[in-house]
């Protein structure tokens, strides 16, 4: 209970204070690239339940829907702006509003694409499907693309053992200073 009240209460102030941000990071991603300035992915939520998860978008419009790193040259895919609010982790803040509507958490693991199989099956298998993911993550601070899926599935279950405010806490810390820095983005 006390973790969903914290997420409302972060997504709400979080909003508040972001939304002119939003719109000129909107507004950016509308004048770099033809199509809409959001774009609604199809992920596996908590107890592999698939929910539609708002990102700005970063790449071409004709990108085919799996994950960057299975594309055949994925820079050709990737918007110039695109780049840039990958490395910064600027397209996550309209999952803002995933958590405000209790689709995901501030922490959490990261939504495994509907079709990334290996993932769910092995969180499945280590339990860690009945949590609901988060816009940051234990594997997140931890390497975040450069990780083996083993190892993400490894430290997602490790994050379920320990999870509690203060490591939550300790994890949104880690994620800006990540952000900030851009490591752990490889594309």
């Amino acid at each position: 209970m006390l973790k969903r009240a914290f997420d409302i209460l972060v997504a709400i102030a979080s909003l508040a204070v972001l939304w002119p941000v939003l719109l000129a990071i909107g507004l950016a991603v509308r004048l770099d690239s033809p199509g809409r300035a959001l774009h609604w992915s199809r992920r596996v939520g908590q107890n592999n339940r698939i929910f539609r998860m708002p990102k700005f978008r970063t790449m071409r419009t004709d990108t085919p829907d799996v994950a960057t790193h299975l594309l055949t040259e994925p820079d050709r895919w990737i918007t110039p702006l695109g780049r840039f609010l990958r490395r910064t982790s600027l397209d996550e803040l309209p999952q803002l509003w995933s958590v405000l509507i209790g689709d995901m958490s501030l922490v959490g693991p990261r939504p495994a694409l509907y079709n990334q199989d290996d993932l769910v099956a092995l969180r499945t298998q280590a339990g860690v499907a009945a949590l609901r993911p988060g816009v940051t993550g234990w594997a997140q601070i931890n390497g975040r693309d450069e990780l083996p899926i083993p190892e993400k599935v490894r430290l997602d279950r490790e994050y379920m053992d320990r999870m509690s405010l203060a490591f939550d806490l300790r994890i949104l810390a880690g994620t800006a200073r990540a952000a900030f820095s851009g490591r752990g983005v490889s594309h």
